[in-house]
Formats: C-alpha cells, structure tokens, sequence
C-alpha cells in the first residue's frame, strides 16, 4: 500500500526519485552496519554459553572498523590469559 503511494507520487513529481533513492540508500546502509555492531564481540546475546567472549579475542585482531595509526600484526599481548 505504502509503496504503490510512493510510485504514484514519484511518477507525478520525478525530481523526487534521487531523494527516494538515496534514502532507500542511507536506511540499507544503516541497518547492515546496526548488523554488524550486534555481531560484535562486545555484544553478549547468550551468557551462560560465553560469558566473557572479548577474552577469546587474538591480540592481532582488529577489533575497529579503520585503525589509521595501528598496526595490529605487531602488537603483543600485555597481561595474563585467562
């Protein structure tokens, strides 16, 4: 229903399409990155089968989404494993 008034009212008034597609554009962009940030390693959906999963993590992964001034290969892990 929605959908079949934004049709309509994008063939009546065609400048609107670029407006239409653009936000289409920023919501799909939006929600694959909300995705991403639930699947973190940060995000505890479950705790009684992985309480603290961070720990698992390798001292070389790259937990940001762009690390401009870190390089993660050369790191070392400071600290006792658990």
């Amino acid at each position: 229903m929605i959908f079949r008034t934004v049709v309509a009212k994008a063939k009546k008034h065609p400048s609107l399409i670029p407006q239409l597609f653009f936000i289409c554009l920023g919501l799909g962009g939006a929600s694959l990155y909300l995705l991403r940030l639930a699947r973190s390693p940060y995000v505890v959906w479950n705790r009684t089968k992985d309480p603290e999963p961070w720990n698992n993590l390798d001292p070389t992964y790259q937990y940001k989404f762009a690390a401009i001034t870190t390089d993660y290969k050369n790191l070392k892990r400071e600290g006792p494993k658990f």
